[in-house]
């Protein structure tokens, strides 16, 4: 299984780009018996699909260097940090600075999903 690994990613790969592009999920998968498989604690289809959407996100700059959550190698403690150490500098140059805080308490519950839906699509091209 490992000397075939390169090429059942692959195929895997075009699979769920596919059904990722059309939206839905061919026949043969829907009857398939699927067992995830998991390898150094994650699911391997999962971090394929993980990769791969990275990478577009990357070649296209989708993610601004501002970005923190959700972003490899930063968290909320790295957006935090960076936002301390800014405004610090602000201060330390006499600039004024303001700083307003807003809650959106489950703001993603009551928004629509489709345009982001076919947002992904276009880009996805």
């Amino acid at each position: 299984m490992r000397k075939l690994a390169d090429v059942v990613a692959r195929l895997l790969s075009i699979n769920f780009e596919r059904s990722w592009r059309l939206g839905e999920i061919s026949q043969d998968w829907r009857k398939g018996n699927v067992t995830p498989i998991f390898e150094k604690g994650k699911k391997v289809m999962e971090q394929l699909i993980l990769e791969t959407i990275s990478r577009r996100m990357e070649d296209k700059e989708v993610i601004r260097s501002s970005q923190h959550g959700f972003t490899k190698g930063r968290s909320c403690l790295t957006n935090l940090i960076t936002f301390h150490v800014e405004m610090n500098g602000l201060v330390d140059e006499g600039s004024a600075v303001d700083i307003v805080y807003l809650a959106f308490r489950k703001a993603f519950d009551t928004v629509s999903k489709d345009p982001y839906r076919q947002a992904v699509e276009v880009w996805a091209g």
